[in-house]
């Protein structure tokens, strides 16, 4: 059970893996104390068996890894995939290719929202996950049995869940369903956080332009801070501390250290003259380029209409055994029975619109409509009886 730590043997295990159909793959990793995620283990499988890579290992070369990663040839499934992703975007400068996510899969086979790698494991594998090690700190070493064992299995079920729901997307068709969800997972955007939109990511509760123009220049700055030191955001400042100095700009040195959550003296170290030129590039910002946020206009309130695709959603995504979240959230509906000639939401295109959209939009014409009966609702169509023709002898 013990990970390797020697490149020539990750180079013999990584060939043999660049000839399976598919490998599972999985990490842990930490991230409490870095900017950074801190990569601690690999975990990848085939129809062989599982293994563990130790990427703290002294000279161990991941390159063979990244290589499998990146092998068009070999599908890597794992299991909510994102933040894999994101770590292995960072390692290698692309993402790893072609992605089977199975947290995907599963609400697209009817598993339920964002359903969890041990349930799949309960209700495909039939197996139960000891999870005890769940919360151990990965970057000490040396690994324990139980550690490994824990890591370990978050590939090796992994094979018979992702054999289980690729058979049942092939026998209903969906597969393209996951293909299109996958998408989004394969954009490198998503990835990352570019400086100057950092303040985007901010709950603001005010539109005034030079505020949120200094607000801007003082998000960049800690975000560019947080990256070169590799600490987390808040280490560099408390978004609270970003809003008062915004609200207040500090004139000089002596206000800034004045400031609650600004240390004693920090206007005078690196970090804290490059935040003075971050007010004063804000400060300079020319009025006609100050961002501004775009407030939603205020609604009719049409609560018996999103009631109705509320309960339409559910019964469509109840026939088509397939998770409700994945086709519309509540805003979604409020927003489209407020505005139901738009098509600026998910539910109008692709597979959504065939298993739920369609049927929306003939819901609000009045052409479709809802019944009870024994318990239960019946979706109907609803079709317009000719008039009777006038009687020519009344």
């Amino acid at each position: 059970m013990q990970p390797i730590t020697d490149t020539n043997e990750l180079r013999t295990l990584c060939e043999r893996l660049a000839q399976a159909e598919f490998v599972t793959v999985d990490t842990e990793f930490l991230r409490d104390n870095t900017y950074f995620p801190k990569l601690c283990l690999v975990q990848v499988a085939d129809d062989e068996g599982p293994h563990a890579i130790d990427p703290l290992a002294d000279g161990l070369d991941l390159a063979p890894l990244m290589d499998l990663l990146d092998n068009p040839n070999v599908l890597k499934v794992m299991h909510a995939c994102r933040q894999d992703m994101e770590i292995f975007y960072l390692m290698m400068g692309k993402l790893p290719s072609p992605v089977f996510d199975t947290q995907v899969a599963a609400m697209v086979c009817g598993f339920g929202d964002s359903v969890g790698y041990e349930t799949l494991v309960t209700k495909i594998a039939k197996a139960q996950l000891d999870k005890s090690a769940r919360y151990t700190d990965w970057s000490k070493r040396p690994l324990s049995d139980t550690q490994l064992h824990y890591a370990l299995g978050d590939v090796t079920y992994l094979r018979t869940i992702y054999r289980r729901l690729a058979g049942e997307l092939k026998a209903t068709g969906r597969e393209r369903w996951v293909d299109e969800e996958m998408a989004t997972l394969r954009d490198p955007g998503i990835y990352e956080i570019a400086p100057e939109d950092a303040w985007q990511r901010l709950k603001v509760r005010t539109n005034k332009p030079r505020f949120l123009g200094l607000l801007q220049e003082l998000a960049a700055w800690r975000e560019r801070q947080a990256k070169e030191r590799d600490l987390p955001r808040n280490r560099v400042a408390k978004d609270e501390t970003l809003f008062e100095i915004a609200a207040h700009p500090p004139k000089d040195e002596t206000a800034l250290d004045r400031i609650r959550g600004i240390p004693k003296g920090f206007s005078r170290s690196k970090a804290g003259k490059s935040l003075m030129e971050a007010l004063e590039a804000g400060m300079n910002i020319p009025d006609s380029e100050l961002p501004h946020i775009e407030r939603a206009k205020p609604r009719p309130a049409t609560p018996p209409m999103a009631d109705l695709l509320k309960v339409l959603l559910k019964i469509k995504c109840q026939d088509a055994k397939v998770a409700a979240r994945m086709v519309a959230n509540a805003q979604d509906i409020e927003n489209w029975a407020a505005e139901p000639e738009s098509t600026d939401i998910k539910a109008m295109h692709g597979w959504r619109y065939e298993i739920f959209g369609a049927d929306a939009v003939k819901l609000m014409k009045g052409d479709l409509g809802l019944t009870a009966r024994n318990g239960d609702i019946d979706v109907v169509e609803l079709v317009e009886e000719d008039e009777p023709e006038a009687d020519e002898d009344a």
